[in-house]
């Protein structure tokens, strides 16, 4: 494999062009390992970025896709329609809650949040009202592209250097009650007084439920979610929730949002969708929030990606809801949250760990200082396990899949990365 090429000329997440990180070539995976070209088997603690939650070369998912390559890849989606997408959808609105009636189909997860944000502001100005602001939390994180970003944190995340050129928009306290601590109340004061304030111009509230992802793996408690619920009905304010990370399983509910048991107006969803396989997203609403948007000066939703409902994504994506509906994946997260209780703790008493938390297939690790990411990423590939920290945080987000014997190593992995001053910034 030609890295030389890979390094002077192919330009990776979050990297460098003039002093890249060191990219590991993959030949192969299977199941929750990792093939490298240069023999090391890893075990995965990131379901390649918390999407491949069956694990990979999984078989139910290539026959799908072998299936559906059959017969056509891909056809537009204006003014046709195949049955791929149908069956698809068909699953999500018998998975998600009642009041969900409506899919779009898009690409990938940021563009179902841009696609949430344009449907809560259409849906007001087909009421007359052009309300061009949005309610959501510090801490937070929706995507990189640009609506996505300007309702992330401008202040503590990796898009603070686009601060002054996004739309402003309004940002109240993220909670502090974590999720198996007691309720404080007054973690709502914040956002109901910025909801109260503003709520004449705002379209929407957008949140993570339960989980702050990208923006620092906060684990929060439902009643907070519940108390956003109530104040949105009360002030007449659209609710978005991106489960973007957290959907079809992976905190321990199918959905995050049934720990408050509420419903969302707006509920985006990718990443695990597909198994990992390939990206696809989707944005479910109300038929009374559908009905309205498309009820206005436009007559029709204005949005559609040329890769919408793409065919071989929905096929393997339905693949993947069936293996979901099997119910193993509740065993499993449940499996992975216990080995979680069991562990984690062990580490909480070492100096350089400021906390640990977990719910579901989620285990987190704060540290008191940022991590080297050479260093530290060189470590887990010689322990032989690939998680991919940043910041301060070493987290896991390992496949529904992954035995006792697996998240042991992951954690012990850490274990030994704690122990190693060269893994972490000075």
């Amino acid at each position: 494999m030609d890295l030389d090429f890979d390094r002077q000329h192919i330009w990776h997440p979050y990297t460098s062009t003039l002093n890249p990180l060191p990219c590991y070539p993959v030949i192969r995976a299977d199941g929750v390992h990792i093939y490298l070209e240069s023999g090391e088997e890893l075990v995965d603690g990131m379901s390649s970025w918390w999407a491949a939650v069956h694990g990979y070369n999984h078989p139910a998912l290539n026959i799908a896709a072998h299936q559906q390559v059959e017969h056509f890849a891909h056809v537009m989606f204006g003014g046709l329609t195949h049955a791929p997408a149908i069956d698809l959808c068909k699953k999500l609105i018998s998975m998600t809650c009642d009041s969900l009636q409506h899919v779009f189909l898009a690409d990938s997860g940021s563009v179902a949040v841009e696609v949430s944000l344009k449907m809560a502001m259409q849906y007001w100005h087909a009421r007359g009202e052009k309300r061009a602001k949005f309610l959501t939390l510090r801490d937070g994180y929706h995507g990189d592209t640009f609506a996505a970003m300007s309702v992330t944190d401008p202040d503590n995340s990796m898009h603070s250097l686009y601060k002054g050129f996004l739309p402003q928009h309004i940002f109240a306290n993220s909670p502090q009650s974590g999720f198996w601590q007691p309720w404080d109340p007054k973690d709502l004061d914040d956002f109901h007084s910025k909801l109260k304030q503003h709520h004449h111009d705002i379209a929407a509230v957008i949140l993570e439920p339960i989980i702050q992802g990208a923006g620092g793996m906060r684990i929060y408690h439902p009643e907070f979610l519940r108390g956003v619920r109530e104040l949105c009905d009360k002030y007449g304010v659209l609710l978005i929730l991106d489960e973007i990370a957290t959907g079809f399983g992976r905190t321990g509910k199918l959905f995050a949002y049934q720990h408050a048991n509420i419903e969302p107006d707006i509920l985006c969803l990718g990443k695990a969708l597909t198994g990992g396989y390939m990206t696809l997203s989707a944005t479910l609403t109300s038929s009374h929030v559908a009905n309205t948007v498309c009820g206005g000066q436009a007559g029709c939703f204005m949005h559609g990606p040329t890769y919408m409902a793409n065919p071989l994504a929905c096929a393997v994506a339905t693949a993947s809801m069936e293996l979901l509906e099997t119910n193993q994946w509740q065993q499993q997260t449940q499996q992975i949250e216990q080995c979680f209780a069991d562990l984690l703790p062990q580490l909480a008493e070492h100096p350089r760990v400021n906390e640990v938390r977990w719910l579901g297939a989620i285990g987190v690790v704060e540290v008191t200082s940022a991590v080297n990411m050479e260093i530290i990423q060189q470590h887990f590939v010689e322990q032989g396990v690939w998680i991919r920290p940043f910041g301060k945080l070493i987290y896991m987000m390992p496949p529904y899949i992954s035995q006792p014997k697996h998240i042991e190593k992951l954690v012990n992995a850490i274990e030994t990365a704690l122990n190693k001053p060269e893994c972490f910034v000075a």
